[in-house]
């Protein structure tokens, strides 16, 4: 008699390149690293009732795993002010994934010579959840004044040129998982707008697909667009550049203007990146 049991998680994983569990995981350690992630860049401080607030957690909860957050290194409590900022074992945490990636150090160098050159802004993210986080982000204002972003910056997925080439960079497999995660994200959050998202992220891949790059005028005044990149260890990012708008007709030349540079960068990395993996 054949038996009817599905493949291993293990086996699925590695036939699909996906990531599969078929046995439920631990929904504490997922609470604890949400505590984590409520933290942001400019954050110092958040309190029990912050921390509540942003992953939805009830206070009790929140409690108990700040304690074992904080025991456990990953959090300190200020007594004072009676707050949890987090521990140096963050900033260990990202360099030891930064380094992991010395090839960043590469396509900062030419991000850089284009938007000094262009005078535009180029930026270099990928996707943490429903985000996007910038690993780079080198930006050049009206009058030339050079100004790089903290790399760690969030921004959404779903309303950015950014977030809309990561998705049409992933493979069909991949897709479908981070499609399906952003719905329910937005079912989590009570949001309405998921259906008319969707159809604009698949709008927006399908232009990837015929033209290289996707478009989103996220900020009020500036418009992006971007493009997916695979780097040698098989992580997918995606690169924008963003400019200044002015009236709708200014907009499509832009968009025609920028969209051979930004393919051009992409090309440029993925050569440089080659050399430096040839024998």
């Amino acid at each position: 008699m054949l038996s009817s049991a599905l493949p291993s998680s293990r086996k699925q994983t590695r036939q699909s390149g996906v990531f599969v569990r078929t046995t439920p995981g631990s929904q504490s350690l997922a609470r604890g690293l949400a505590i984590l992630r409520a933290f942001r860049n400019g954050v110092e401080l958040l309190t029990n009732a912050d921390i509540a607030d942003r992953t939805g957690l009830v206070r009790p909860t929140v409690s108990r795993l700040c304690r074992t957050l904080v025991e456990t290194g990953f959090m300190e409590y200020d007594s004072e002010r009676r707050g949890y900022r987090l521990s140096i074992a963050s900033l260990s945490l990202a360099l030891a994934f930064r380094s992991t990636e010395p090839e960043m150090d590469v396509a900062l160098g030419l991000m850089r010579e284009l938007a000094q050159g262009r005078q535009v802004n180029v930026g270099m993210a990928t996707a943490d959840l429903d985000e996007m986080v910038y690993l780079e982000s080198v930006r050049f204002s009206r009058k030339g004044i050079f100004r790089r972003m903290v790399a760690g910056s969030r921004i959404p997925m779903v309303e950015t040129s950014l977030g809309c080439a990561y998705l049409a960079g992933l493979n069909l497999a991949q897709r479908d998982i981070a499609l399906r995660h952003l719905s329910q994200a937005h079912v989590n959050s009570q949001a309405k707008t998921w259906p008319a998202q969707a159809k604009r992220l698949d709008k927006e891949i399908k232009k990837y697909h015929a033209q290289g790059y996707c478009y989103a005028q996220w900020q009020a005044g500036m418009g992006a667009i971007a493009a997916p990149l695979h780097s040698p260890s098989g992580r997918t990012y995606s690169v924008n550049i963003s400019f200044p708008l002015g009236s709708e007709d200014e907009e499509s030349a832009l968009i025609k203007a920028y969209a051979p540079l930004l393919l051009g960068l992409i090309s440029q990395i993925e050569q440089a990146w080659q050399r430096s993996n040839d024998p």
